[in-house]
């Protein structure tokens, strides 16, 4: 079970990169509407979204290194900090879109949740609740 949720977490992240890094156009058009796009900030947010690809490749190395070293990390203290830290990312990803997605259910919000950016929501709930699970296992084995 946990080289599937360190592959998984691995691919996650580096899909994470590849849309806020290498292709950061796209990422801020899915969020800045069309009549919103001729501003400055439109820029800024592309960039900004590189620099949050950064992080997903940070965790995506971290996942792959981990699933290729398994042996390195004995204890199941270690697996539970490392899965927790996991989910938090996650998590984190996912808790800041909770008041958006609230905002959008009265037909307001910074950004639709819809589409492609709901299917990042709702996996980003689930590989934080993946990791949680798994995270506790560890601790309470």
């Amino acid at each position: 079970m946990l080289e599937i949720v360190l592959a998984l977490n691995a691919l996650w992240f580096a899909l994470g990169f590849n849309v806020f890094s290498v292709r950061s156009r796209i990422f801020a058009k899915l969020v800045v509407p069309r009549e919103h796009r001729d501003t400055p900030v439109f820029e800024t947010l592309i960039m900004s979204g590189k620099f949050l690809g950064g992080f997903n490749l940070a965790f995506t190395v971290l996942n792959i290194l981990l699933l290729l070293n398994i042996g390195i990390f004995d204890q199941d203290l270690q697996w539970g900090i490392i899965l927790l830290s996991t989910a938090i990312a996650h998590g984190t990803q996912f808790a800041f879109n909770v008041p958006v997605a609230l905002q959008n259910l009265r037909g307001e919000g910074v950004w639709k949740i819809e589409g492609v950016m709901r299917f990042i929501f709702i996996t980003d709930f689930l590989m934080m609740s993946i990791n949680a699970v798994l995270a506790a296992l560890y601790f309470f084995n």
